[in-house]
This record gives C-alpha cells, sequence and structure tokens, in this order.
C-alpha cells in the first residue's frame, strides 16, 4: 500500500549535509539528512511502500556520495540493473546539490521487509563520475552483493576502491511530516588528507576498527529523528574525539527536464528526424522516467 500524502500545512524542511574527519584517528565522513528532495522525488510516483523506501535510501546513498564533488565537478550517477526480483533497474544521480531518481518494476505485490536479493535477484551495481570536460569518466561496477543497498556499496568500496568503508541508511514514513531519510558514511583514508601515513591492511588499524565499532552503534532511529541535529549525532558517536565538522551543499529535488531543454535537444535533429519521431498529432512525446512526466513538442 502506497502511504498516503502529505497533510496540507507540513513542509519539509531538514534536508542537510555534514561532513565531518577525526584527524587522530584518519577518518573521515559525512552525514545526510533528505526530507523535502526525498518526498518531491517519491510524489512523482505511485511506488508501493517497500519500493518507495529502496528508492528512498538509494537517494540517500547517492547525496552521500555526491556530497564528496564541487560543484563544477560533474555528476555522479548510482546504477542497479538485475534480473530475477521485481525490480530490474534502479538509477539515481547526483549534480550541484541535487538529487533524483526512479526505479523499473514489475507490478508484483511486494511485501515489507524483503532483502536485496529478494528485490532484485542477481544483478550489479554501478557507480558513475561524469566529471567536466577536463577528466576522464570513471565508473566501478560490482555485483549486486550483500542483505541491503547499505552492504551493496560497502562491498564497492571494498572492491573497487580498496577504502574501507561504514554505510547507514535509514528511511521511514511518517503521517504528519511524509517520508524522511537519514545517512551516514565513515571511511579510513587511504591516504590521509589530514596527515596520516598510508596503511596496508586499514581494516586492521586499531584506530579504524576503533572508528568502526562506534560508527555502528548508529540506529535507524537516530537518523531519520528530525529532533536530532547532524551535530548531535556526530557529537553522539565520537564525542571523546576531536572531530571537525564541514557543512555541505543542501540537498535538493532536481530533475533537470523542462519543456525548453528537450526542445533545444530535439532542435539538434534534422527536420526530417524529428518529423519521424513525431505521433498522428504531430507532436514528439517525450518521457521522462525521474519526474514521471510525458512533454509534447510541435514539430
Amino acid at each position: 500500500m502506497t502511504p498516503a500524502p502529505i497533510p496540507e500545512g507540513v513542509a519539509p524542511v531538514a534536508d542537510r549535509v555534514l561532513g565531518f574527519s577525526v584527524g587522530a584517528r584518519n577518518v573521515r565522513g559525512r552525514v545526510v539528512r533528505l526530507d523535502a528532495a526525498l518526498n518531491a522525488v517519491l510524489a512523482a510516483h505511485d511506488y508501493p511502500a517497500p519500493l518507495a523506501t529502496v528508492l528512498g535510501e538509494a537517494l540517500v546513498l547517492t547525496a552521500l556520495l555526491g556530497a564528496t564533488l564541487r560543484e563544477d565537478e560533474g555528476q555522479l550517477t548510482l546504477q542497479a540493473q538485475s534480473k530475477g526480483g521485481p525490480v530490474d533497474l534502479l538509477v539515481c544521480d547526483y549534480r550541484a546539490g541535487a538529487v533524483r531518481g526512479y526505479l523499473r518494476h514489475d507490478g508484483s505485490n511486494v511485501e515489507p521487509g524483503l532483502d536485496l536479493h529478494a528485490l532484485f535477484g542477481e544483478g550489479h551495481l554501478a557507480i558513475t563520475l561524469d566529471p567536466t570536460a577536463a577528466a576522464e569518466r570513471y565508473q566501478g561496477i560490482v555485483p549486486l552483493e550483500g542483505a541491503s543497498l547499505a552492504e551493496a556499496a560497502e562491498g564497492y568500496f571494498a572492491n573497487s576502491e580498496q577504502l574501507p568503508t561504514l554505510i547507514r541508511l535509514a528511511v521511514r514514513w511518517d503521517a504528519t511530516t511524509g517520508w524522511v531519510g537519514g545517512g551516514l558514511l565513515v571511511q579510513h583514508l587511504a591516504r590521509s588528507e589530514i596527515g596520516g601515513e598510508r596503511l596496508s591492511i586499514a581494516d586492521m588499524n586499531p584506530d579504524w576498527q576503533h572508528v568502526l565499532a562506534l560508527a555502528s552503534t548508529m540506529s535507524d532511529d537516530e537518523l531519520t529523528d528530525l529532533s536530532l541535529s547532524e551535530e548531535t549525532l556526530i557529537w553522539r558517536l565520537f564525542h571523546d574525539e576531536e572531530v571537525r565538522v564541514v557543512p555541505g551543499p543542501v540537498p535538493t529535488r532536481g530533475c533537470r527536464c523542462t519543456l525548453a531543454h528537450i526542445k533545444d535537444v530535439l532542435s539538434s535533429f534534422p527536420p526530417e528526424e524529428r518529423a519521424e519521431m513525431a505521433g498522428d498529432d504531430g507532436r514528439i512525446k517525450v518521457d521522462c522516467a525521474f519526474c514521471a512526466r510525458v512533454f509534447a513538442v510541435d514539430v
């Protein structure tokens, strides 16, 4: 069953990214909250609640990863493709603070509490960085493994980046506030940005083991409790450590499909090709899967 729309007059305002580093432990991390952005993305689709939840987790994860980019560094895309489960495609991307996403499913009944394999079957997880023209495109691909999307992403960093990583993702529905998502990412720096040495077996390092034990205590309720600030969450984990925090860009919902943009793209095609694209009514219909809208353009 899909949850009801957000009650009139309720205005989610908690979207935020907060980066942090624990210099003495050679560790960095981020906390993300998605509120208005998450509700705006999910409102465009009539997903069953379990599918809305997994897409919400993917959007939180995309915001966690994308927040490392500078505004001029391009776009990060997270994509899960699979077969054998009700979901065969999930795509989210991040660009200059804006997140968007959608998933494709077969319409079968999906029960709450299904693990990653039950939802997707066999597949792979790809993370792609499309930077500015000055740099090359980068893509890492790993099997879609683990009980959750967070575990699959941890596997990506372990196998593709060789970077010890802890990820926590939580999404909940509240009848008063709508959807709320929260995420925590903590990483041991493979080559320290704050003075530490490079470690050949970082996951055996006592500093990383200490931070891992602390960060693993973060609960889903804490991540989605809007009465707890991001600073409070970090303080609860690392109040005995010297922590530096750095606010990140405010996440927003960011589908870039507009009628003007679509017209501009179509104008690059020769008139005869545009005529072939048109329907019987003489209009070209362009379907945006991200915002679930169909744009009609006169030839």
